[in-house]
Order: C-alpha cells, then structure tokens, then sequence
C-alpha cells in the first residue's frame, strides 16, 4: 500500500523488493512514480477505485500521470459510483472499445431505502440530528457534513451528549481511519460522522441510518451517500435535514432524479420519549429463558424483592434505562410554527393531491388573488375551496387544483377563453412544473432567445449604416 500519510520511506523499500499488486492514493504513486521507486514498466491492469471522487478532489492532473506512464496494452477499468462528464472523456482518453456496466437502474434509487426529509430552522440542526438518532436508536448510523470542520464540531457535539461516536475525514490518519469503521463493527461506537470522501469504500453490516446533515451537490450524490444503508436484503432510512430556505431546492432536485421522498415532521421531544417506552416494553416482556438464568442473579433478585416492592424494583429499572439514553432536545419557535403550519396545510381535505396551473398575469400587471380568485372560479367551473396554493410571480401566476376536478376545469377554463373582464383576456393551462422550476425554465428560454437576437440586431444595424 502507498497513501499519503504513511510512511514513504517504508513504502519505498516495500516496492524495491516487488509486488503483484500495488493499491495507492494518486498523489502517493505519482511522487513514488517520479522518484523511481514505482516501475509501472510490467503492468498489466490499471484500477481507478472512486475515480468521480478522485477528480472531484482535484487528483485529475496525478492521475493522468500515472495512466500515461503505463503500458499502453494494459486494461484499465474505472469504477465510479457517478458518471458526469469528466469520468466519461477520461474513459475515451484511456479505454480501447471498453463496455460500460451498470449494477443499478438509472431511473430509481435502491429499493430497500426508505428516503425522508425533514424541515428545521438552521439553528436547529443539530438538535434535529440528535432526536432523529434517538428516535431511530439504530444499531450503527452515519451521518454526512460537507466539510472536516463541520465534522469535528458535529462529533464532539454529539460526544458531549453522550453518544459513543466516531469521525471520518481528510484530517484523519489513515489509522485513524482504519480503526473507526473496526470500532463500528465491534459495537463499541454506534455512529459515525463523516465526510463523502473519508466514508467512501466502508461497508458496514448493521448501518441502517444515514443521515444528511448537509445536503448533498447532487441527486447522485445523495444516492451514493444512502447506499451505505439497505444492503443485502436489510432496510435502510435515510433522513435529509433540510433548513426551510433550502426545501424547494431540495424538492426540485428529488422530482428530477425520481426519488420518491417522504416529508415528515421532524421528532420532538414527546415523539422521542414514546417511542423509548415502546422499545423498553417490548425488551422487557421478553420471554426469559430459565435454563441460562445464574443461580446468583437469581439470588439477588430474589433479595430485591425481599427488600422492595415489585413496583419500586420496575420504577428504579425504567430510571436506570433511561439514565443511559442522551435527552432529546427542544426546538425553537420557528420550527415549531413552520410544522404547525405545515400540518395545517397537510390536513386541508381534497388537497393531498394536486395539480399546478398557470395564468399568464402577475405582479407586472397588478395581480392579486382577490380578483384572481373570481376569474378561476367562473373560468373553470369550481369554488374557492377548489383552489390551493396560489403563487404570483413577476409575470405569472401558479395555483393548485386537486387532482381530482383538475380535468374539467382544464376542459371549463379552455371552453371559457375570452370571457374575462378585468384587464383583458388571460390564459389559463396546466402547469409542466411548480412556480420555481417553470421560472427558471422560462429564464433560460428568455436568455436563448436574447442570445439568438444580438446577432440579427448587429447585423440590421450594419445593413442600415450601409444605406
């Protein structure tokens, strides 16, 4: 092995003897690469392990250097959990006739994980993610950050409260980083707090939480993150923390990638606690095995009876239990009323299902849902209670119909064009996509569009002096 951070002088007498095998970081090969001490004269395959991640940290320049000095009769194979741009030319750069493998289908996450999302207000965060793992009390769980700071600070936070956790990232030795995956296996700590890059390649039997503490760039990303959980044959939950400013971002990306995505209210306090005396009940009403019963334990229970009463004895288990248990924490108002809020909408009849719309008037033009509403209503044949969410844009406006009526008044708002009062005739047709992403797409289209006009406009300019 060859990775930075060890010891290099070892790894040079190591390779001076020979192997058959060579396994290395890119910046560690190439420096052993230019001082001689790595021959790549004889080899016969090269392997790009993370090759999206190695690019990602910059490791491009190291790795077409170790590629270019190989035989060029090699076989090189890349495995990469993505396949962006940048992993597809190096693949033609240094593949001849290579196939292309997929172990998963392109259209749909892992079957055995269960994706939720939960809304906090960023100062929450942190207490989210200490009640998601309370609630879940999952036999080992990782949790995603961005960066190594952010790494640090969330392990020793979670130290601090009492859970036995670990840390994975680029500030790490790579003993250390041997060490906290054996220290999962072996049951000695139950969470692990890493960076995508350090959790890459961990494969731990019992991981059945991931939780992002940051949102993943990507919607790839976010699948490579969860697939840590769900693996042979078990289930797997993975749990977005999403501060309030970020959810329709966050929607967007999951509608784009076909993740179905469950948003659910984030675990409070009372969630937690019920849910800690159903997991104590069913530990305590286990049945016991007599045979394996010691002689002594018996005895000593036999005098804890003598001494106190049955209910005493219960009372002092249940506080022992609990005594080991980190407390869950409590949110801030902002949280609090946002789920209210929520909820609220979430309740509302006829609503758990709709359609957007779009009417092509908005603030530019005055609109207001006090004279919008009438308009919908005697253009698509419905009442107020019909309409859902209504959004109005600079030049647009986006509302709900339940899925339900959203046919007829499609079919009414068509048979009733040109019947509008106020301010002339408007249009009314389904929406493709929700308000955010449709304004985007209409950006974009108005940038072509500009960009397509300039040269014309130069063009009639330039007829026009010559005249």
């Amino acid at each position: 092995t060859c990775v930075g951070g060890m010891d290099a002088a070892k790894e040079r007498r190591n390779l001076s003897h020979g192997a058959h095998i060579v396994v290395g970081t890119p910046g560690r090969l190439r420096d052993h690469l230019e001082r001689g001490a790595l021959d790549l004269s004889a080899v016969r395959s090269v392997v790009l392990d993370e090759a999206d991640e190695m690019l990602d940290m910059g490791f491009r320049e190291d790795l077409e250097a170790i590629l270019d000095s190989a035989p060029e009769d090699r076989r090189t194979l890349l495995f990469s959990a993505t396949m962006p741009k940048p992993i597809v030319a190096m693949a033609k750069r240094y593949q001849k006739d290579a196939l292309r493998i997929s172990t998963m289908s392109e259209e749909r996450g892992h079957g055995d994980i269960s994706y939720q999302a939960v809304t906090v207000a960023p100062s929450d965060i942190e207490n989210a993610v200490v009640n998601l793992l309370r609630f879940h009390e999952a036999e080992t769980a990782i949790l995603f950050c961005a960066t190594r700071d952010n790494v640090r600070r969330l392990h020793a936070t979670l130290l601090e409260r009492g859970f036995a956790a670990v840390a994975l990232s680029g500030e790490h030795s790579q003993s250390e980083r041997n060490q906290a995956p054996q220290t999962l296996r072996d049951g000695l700590a139950r969470v692990c707090v890493a960076t995508d890059v350090a959790a890459r390649g961990i494969d731990l039997p019992t991981l059945t939480l991931v939780i992002h503490v940051e949102l993943p760039r990507d919607a790839e990303t976010l699948q490579h993150r969860s697939g840590r959980t769900g693996r042979a044959g078990r289930k797997g939950t993975a749990v977005m923390v999403v501060p309030f400013n970020q959810r329709r971002r966050t929607e967007s990306m999951l509608r784009h990638a076909g993740i179905e995505t469950a948003w659910i209210d984030v675990p409070d306090r009372k969630a937690v606690l019920a849910q800690d005396r159903s997991r104590m009940l069913e530990s305590l009403m286990q049945p016991i095995d007599n045979d394996t019963v010691d002689g002594a334990d018996r005895e000593l229970a036999d005098t804890l009876l003598a001494e106190r009463s049955p209910q005493d004895i219960a009372l002092m288990l249940v506080q022992a239990h609990r005594a080991k248990m980190p407390q869950p924490e409590e949110f801030s108002a902002q949280t609090i009323d946002a789920h209210r809020a929520a909820q609220k909408e979430k309740h509302r009849a006829g609503f758990e299902d709709t359609v957007w719309f779009r009417l092509d008037v908005g603030r530019r033009r005055n609109a207001d849902p006090r004279w919008i509403l009438p308009i919908l209503c005697k253009r698509g044949g419905i009442t107020r209670n019909e309409i859902g969410a209504i959004r109005i844009a600079q030049n647009e406006t986006h509302f709900q119909i339940p899925r339900a009526v959203a046919g007829s008044f499609a079919k009414t708002a068509a048979q009733t064009a040109g019947q509008d009062e106020k301010g002339g005739e408007f249009t009314i047709e389904r929406a493709p996509e929700g308000p955010r992403v449709q304004a985007r797409e209409n950006g974009r289209k108005k940038r072509h569009k500009d960009f397509h006009a300039k040269p014309s406009n130069r063009h009639d300019a330039k007829r026009k002096r010559k005249a």
